[in-house]
C-alpha cells in the first residue's frame, strides 16, 4: 500500500510539473474549446467552415504554385485540429456523441479540401511538373520521420490547449503539423490523374490526425480529465473507452505500416544508388580525365552523369553491374558531357 501510494504521488508530481494547477484548464473548458456543437454554436461553425475553406484554397494555390510560403500560411489559417482534438477528449470522456461530431467535422473538411484541390487542378494551369513539385514530393512519401515529428507536435499541442500560459506556441504547432496541405495535395494530385501520389498524401494526413488524437488521450487522460468525466457522468464509460483505443491502436497500426515501409524503401534506394556510383566510377576507371559527375533516379531507371573528352565507352558492362545491384532490372541513362574540369 505504501508503494503504490508514493507511485501514485510521484506521477501526481510529474504531472502537476508539466502542467501546473494555477495554469491547468478544466476538463469543461477544453471539451467546450473542442467540440463545435457546444457552446456559442452558429459562431463556432461559421467560423470554422470560413477558415476551413479559405486555407483550402490558400493551400492549394501553393501547392500548384509550389510556393511553401503559401502552404505554411494554410497551415496557420488551417483549423482542422481542433475537431481532431476533439476526438481525442471524447474518448478520454467516453462520449461517443462528441467522438462523432468532431469525426463528422473531420471528414467533412477532408472531403471540402481534396475537393477544392480536385477543382483548382482541373480548372487552372500548373505552372509545375507534380514530379518535379517539391510540395507534392514533400507529402507523398512520408516515412517513420514524419511519424515521430507528429507524435511530438500532437504531445504540445494538447499540452498548449491543456495550460493557459501556452497558447501563443499554438500557430508554431498548427505549422509543424500539417493537415490541410496534404489534404490539398491529394486532391490536386486526383485531378492530376496521380492516385498514388494522392494515397501518399492521404497516408500524411491520416497519420498526423491519428498521432494528434493518441497525443490528446496520452495528455488529457494523464492531467486528469478522464476522472473528471467520469465523475461528472452518471454511467461509467471504461468499455467504451477501452473499444475506443483499441480502435486508434489499429488505426495507428494501418497508418504506420506504410511509413514504416517507405522508410526502408528511401534506404535502400540510397543504398542501391550509392552502389550503382561506385559502379559507374569501376566503369571509367580505364578512361583517362573521365569523371562521374551525378548518379540519380529517373523514376525508376537510372541517369548516370559524365565528363570526359572523347567516345562513350561501351555501356554494357555498367548495365550489367547496376542490372546486378537494382532488383528490378531498370533502364541505365548515361549522359555523357564532352570536355574537361580546369
Amino acid at each position: 500500500m505504501t508503494v503504490g501510494t508514493e507511485s501514485a504521488r510521484a506521477r501526481r508530481w510529474s504531472f502537476d510539473a508539466l502542467v501546473p494547477a494555477h495554469q491547468r484548464r478544466t476538463f469543461e473548458e477544453v471539451g467546450e474549446r473542442l467540440d463545435l456543437d457546444v457552446g456559442d454554436t452558429r459562431a463556432k461553425r461559421s467560423g470554422f467552415w470560413a477558415m476551413l475553406v479559405l486555407s483550402g484554397l490558400i493551400a492549394v494555390a501553393g501547392v500548384i504554385t509550389d510556393s511553401t510560403a503559401t502552404v505554411i500560411g494554410a497551415m496557420i489559417v488551417a483549423p482542422l485540429s481542433t475537431p481532431i482534438l476533439g476526438i481525442g477528449i471524447g474518448i478520454v470522456a467516453a462520449d461517443v456523441a462528441k467522438v462523432g461530431r468532431s469525426a463528422a467535422y473531420v471528414l467533412g473538411g477532408l472531403a471540402t479540401v481534396v475537393a477544392l484541390g480536385w477543382i483548382a487542378a482541373q480548372a487552372l494551369p500548373s505552372t509545375t511538373d507534380l514530379l518535379a513539385n517539391s510540395q507534392v514530393t514533400g507529402r507523398t512519401s512520408p516515412g517513420v520521420g514524419d511519424l515521430v515529428a507528429a507524435f511530438a507536435t500532437g504531445f504540445a499541442g494538447a499540452l498548449a490547449l491543456a495550460r493557459k500560459d501556452l497558447a501563443d506556441v499554438l500557430p508554431g504547432i498548427a505549422i509543424a503539423i500539417s493537415l490541410v496541405p496534404p489534404l490539398g495535395v491529394v486532391g490536386v494530385c486526383l485531378g492530376s490523374g496521380q492516385a498514388s501520389l494522392a494515397l501518399g498524401a492521404l497516408i500524411l494526413f491520416a497519420s498526423n490526425a491519428v498521432a494528434l488524437v493518441v497525443a490528446a488521450i496520452v495528455v488529457f487522460t494523464s492531467i486528469g480529465y478522464a476522472r473528471e468525466a467520469q465523475e461528472a457522468r452518471s454511467s461509467a464509460g471504461a468499455p467504451r473507452r477501452r473499444a475506443a483505443y483499441v480502435a486508434v491502436a489499429v488505426a495507428l497500426v494501418v497508418v504506420a505500416v506504410p511509413m514504416v515501409a517507405n522508410t526502408v524503401q528511401a534506404a535502400l534506394a540510397d543504398l542501391w544508388l550509392s552502389q550503382s556510383g561506385e559502379a559507374a566510377e569501376q566503369w571509367l576507371s580505364g578512361v583517362p580525365g573521365a569523371q562521374v559527375q551525378d548518379v540519380r533516379w529517373q523514376g525508376k531507371d537510372v541517369a548516370v552523369d559524365v565528363l570526359f573528352e572523347g567516345d562513350t565507352p561501351d555501356v554494357a558492362p555498367l548495365r550489367e553491374k547496376i542490372d546486378a545491384i537494382v532488383p528490378w532490372d531498370p533502364q541505365v541513362l548515361v549522359v555523357h558531357t564532352v570536355g574537361e574540369t580546369l
